[in-house]
């Protein structure tokens, strides 16, 4: 199988090894190379959408996309506890970095996709997107800029469903995973909730290799569990 995984972060690196490790091909697109063996990388800003399409121009389409793209803290942008610390340029970085790459890479896709292609596209969303689960509120920009993500990938699987019936497009909540997204932000986990990358990837694989074509649009937890939008 091959595959493309846009990000080389804790998770794109474990799906990137965990991948290699059972003989599939890997190309990475990341600004800085992972220096992954038997990985092959292309330096790309995945928010970049022209670099991404003269990346992606010359490669045949693989089996599975994964976008690992996410961000909810960056430099002086800390996810906000009121409406009062929501920053405009803040609310923009949040959705320049965890919605636009998904719909680039989409519409990268349509352009080559045909009737007849099988191919899996996976992004990375959280559980914190769905709107029907927010019980405590705060975290303006990355909820919206999530929720925003889910919306993109139930209209584009509507979408993909008319014009690419073998096709689909799914998100992934990864769970609460020890990477430099969560590391503020673990205080009071349960035992057992916090997963390492290794365990992350491997429960994704597992998800999108139990998923079918009529699945696409949805939003699924690690575990397999659907989420609600």
């Amino acid at each position: 199988m091959q595959y493309w995984i846009m990000g080389a972060g804790g998770i794109g690196r474990a799906l990137a090894e965990a991948c290699t490790a059972q003989g599939d091909k890997v190309l990475i697109f990341s600004r800085i190379d992972p220096a992954i063996s038997g990985v092959e990388w292309l330096a790309v800003d995945n928010t970049d959408q022209a670099a991404l399409a003269e990346a992606t121009a010359e490669h045949v389409l693989p089996d599975r996309v994964i976008n690992t793209l996410g961000m909810l803290h960056q430099g002086e942008q800390q996810p906000e506890k009121r409406i009062e610390q929501l920053d405009l340029a803040a609310f923009n970085n949040s959705m320049r970095i965890n919605t636009w790459p998904t719909l680039a890479m989409a519409q990268l896709l349509s352009a080559r996709l045909t009737r007849s292609h099988t191919l899996q596209f996976a992004a990375l969303s959280a559980r914190v997107g769905s709107i029907s689960d927010n019980r405590a509120g705060g975290w303006y920009s990355y909820r919206i800029s999530k929720a925003a993500l889910n919306m993109a990938i139930k209209t584009t699987g509507i979408e993909w469903q008319r014009r690419f019936p073998g096709a689909m497009i799914v998100g992934l909540h990864p769970g609460t995973v020890a990477t430099h997204l969560s590391s503020p932000f673990r205080a009071g986990l349960a035992e057992g909730q916090l997963q390492t990358p290794a365990q992350a990837a491997r429960h994704l694989l597992q998800v999108l290799d139990g998923l079918r074509p009529e699945d696409s649009g949805r939003l699924f937890a690690w575990d397999g569990q659907e989420i609600q939008p």
